[in-house]
């Protein structure tokens, strides 16, 4: 066998990883749209005929790339089904975000980003994007539900809209440490969720 084809045969070995590692650095450093596929083969490295052998459009690799996020644990809703930790600190995990390095600066959620950059509701990006940000939702739901919370449903929709919006002006300010904001109003909303709401004014009194 020549050096050659040995050579070629490694190469080939591991391709979609290479291909999803660099995608996600290059994602993370310039955008998604900023990044072109020839860039992610040349960083990978892998020829363009490998990279679309795995990847025909963009819109599969960045959803490949955002399932990758998902399945790893790089999104802020992992810890939402961790069992490990109780369920009220699942909750507020979401205020984590994980700090900025010398080759990727803060983004915030993924999910946020690909879906301002490919903004078509109808692209596939897009749906795959608001798919996990209604998962998001359902977790958050059915973790208030488990801790007794009163109006599960509402409380989950304040909680998650409180996280995407601190891991967005995380992304705008570069500060990773943002999300302790967020986090003490979280803390106020679970705490008044689970305490026992005063009597009407309006109840009748009994004589």
């Amino acid at each position: 066998m020549s050096t050659v084809t040995t050579a070629a045969r490694r190469q080939g070995r591991g391709g979609r990883e290479r291909i999803l590692a660099a995608a996600a650095q290059l994602f993370a450093a310039q955008g998604i749209n900023a990044t072109g596929m020839e860039q992610v083969a040349e960083q990978a490295p892998v020829s363009k005929r490998t990279l679309y052998a795995h990847f025909r459009t963009k819109s599969d690799l960045v959803i490949a790339h955002l399932q990758d996020l998902a399945s790893s644990g790089g999104t802020l809703e992992s810890a939402l089904t961790r069992e490990d930790i109780p369920a009220r600190e699942r909750i507020l995990a979401l205020f984590v975000l994980p700090a900025a390095d010398a080759v990727a600066p803060v983004r915030g959620c993924p999910f946020i980003d690909a879906a301002a950059e490919f903004p078509d509701p109808q692209s596939a990006v897009h749906s795959y994007a608001r798919e996990q940000k209604l998962l998001m939702v359902r977790l958050v739901t059915a973790l208030v539900t488990e801790l007794g919370c009163r109006e599960p449903a509402a409380l989950a929709e304040q909680l998650v809209t409180l996280a995407d919006g601190a891991a967005s002006r995380a992304m705008v300010l570069g500060d990773a440490d943002y999300g302790r904001h967020a986090r003490a109003a979280a803390e106020v909303l679970l705490d008044n969720a689970l305490t026992a709401p005063p009597p009407s004014a309006c109840a009748p009194r009994i004589r």
